[in-house]
């Protein structure tokens, strides 16, 4: 079941708790996409605190929130990206999308297998989806007073499968959000710390989303060899004199 889109604006954007964790997952984001120049940007769910970066220089981004969630106008000051859609039938053409971020919207999704095949639809080939979801394993998806702490969390085995299963290849797998999901001031002041430690020794530390990179790859078609027998064979050379051998 998605969730209300004033409940995710007012922890992303109104608490410090939810700016810290919106901080940690773009900072990652832009480490594994640093350009989006020219290319169409997509973020589904609610994605849009991570598209900030490429406003500038993308071809185009569009923020999509599906109607059980609802929408909001963004970003704040600037003309509006953000669409309301089904969740399974997005406005975009085929093949249209280069970089696609996926948050909030498969863990929170009842058609999940679906809504798979509307993101494998909407990129184009070669292009890059990004999934973001809770880590089952981490400290976020065991409190519910954050967007983390609903849904179906997940392993990094189980959503690499489900992935895989959709026809995506995976690139690389990364996590996020290692500080606890509190509001004391101990642990939002030391959360950068706490990233960067989490990612030195990821084993040690669980984040608490899991990040997947995949893409779409687009394999050319096989085509047969050329036949050993020609059905119609040309007759231009019917009707010639057969050589006969010379006499000795």
């Amino acid at each position: 079941m998605h969730l209300d889109v004033h409940d995710l604006r007012n922890f992303y954007y109104r608490t410090q708790l939810g700016r810290v964790a919106q901080k940690a997952v773009r900072d990652r984001v832009v480490e594994l996409w640093p350009d989006a120049k020219a290319q169409t940007v997509v973020g589904f769910g609610f994605a849009v605190p991570l598209l900030r970066p490429y406003l500038e220089n993308a071809r185009r981004v569009i923020g999509l929130m599906p109607g059980p969630q609802g929408v909001m106008p963004w970003p704040a000051g600037m003309a509006n990206v953000s669409v309301l859609c089904e969740e399974v039938q997005w406005p975009i053409e085929t093949g249209m999308v280069d970089r696609l971020v996926v948050m909030h919207g498969l863990e929170t999704s009842d058609r999940p297998t679906a809504l798979l095949e509307e993101c494998w639809r909407v990129l184009g080939p070669g292009g890059r989806a990004l999934f973001i979801v809770t880590n089952r394993s981490g400290l976020w998806a065991r409190s519910d007073a954050t967007p983390f702490g609903h849904g179906r969390p997940y392993t990094m085995r189980q959503l690499d499968a489900q992935l895989r299963q959709n026809g995506f290849t995976t690139e690389r797998f990364e996590t996020a959000l290692f500080a606890p999901p509190s509001e004391r001031r101990f642990w939002l002041r030391t959360a950068q710390m706490w990233e960067r430690a989490g990612r030195r020794v990821q084993r040690l530390l669980a984040g608490g989303v899991l990040m997947i990179e995949v893409s779409k790859q687009i394999h050319a078609p096989i085509r047969p060899g050329l036949r050993a027998v020609v059905k119609r064979p040309l007759k231009a050379i019917e009707g010639l004199p057969k050589p006969t051998p010379a006499p000795v």
